[in-house]
């Protein structure tokens, strides 16, 4: 993927990022307490939950194909990569798709299982929040927004996927990947460093 300053600028016309985003009805969901549950149906046409992975470690991350912000970590594979290493872990991966019909990044099952395929990315499954419910549930604001919950169904992290507010790919080696982050402090026992960051990236299209 060729960065240059034109797709920057395209970034910043077409996408809002959280430091601007705003919305009261939507009250944040609080570290260190119990993650909200979920109950949405997924590519497959299958009804899945949050709670169906208690015992077990879970990232969820919100995304849109269509973002610039989405498109430069699976472009570069850091999403890949980042969901490869989770798995390794036994995690599971929860994709969350919450653009509305008719808004960007709005996609039929069938297109979120050929992006999934075409783009070798690994999530447990990705999950079609069409109405929303799950997003506002979750205050989730930008593309992406990660959350990491805990086998006891405590969420641990919430925010962005690394350090730097960028679409520029060739940020990513100099950032501080925040959820392989938590990922390693998780396996070692030890606590978690950045527990909340600010979300970067574009408005979900509710």
């Amino acid at each position: 993927m060729k960065f240059s300053t034109k797709a920057t600028l395209s970034a910043v016309l077409t996408c809002a990022t959280a430091l601007s985003f705003s919305n009261p009805a939507m009250a944040k969901v609080v570290t260190g307490e119990a993650a909200p549950d979920v109950r949405v149906i997924d590519s497959n046409g299958v009804e899945r939950t949050l709670s169906e992975f208690k015992g077990q470690d879970v990232v969820l991350e919100w995304t849109n194909h269509k973002c610039p912000y989405v498109v430069k970590h699976y472009d570069s594979n850091n999403m890949q990569n980042t969901q490869k290493r989770a798995s390794e872990d036994g995690f599971a991966w929860l994709t969350v798709i919450s653009s509305a019909p008719g808004k960007q990044g709005h996609v039929s099952g069938e297109k979120a299982n050929k992006l999934t395929k075409k783009r070798g990315a690994t999530p447990t499954a990705v999950l079609l929040d069409e109405s929303g419910d799950a997003g506002r549930l979750y205050a989730a604001k930008t593309t992406p927004h990660m959350y990491i919950v805990n086998k006891q169904g405590t969420l641990v992290y919430q925010g962005a996927i690394d350090s730097i507010p960028s679409a520029n790919p060739k940020k990513i080696a100099e950032a501080t990947n925040y959820v392989t982050a938590a990922l390693d402090s998780m396996k070692a026992g030890t606590a978690i460093e950045v527990t909340d960051s600010q979300p970067y990236g574009c408005s979900i299209k509710y």
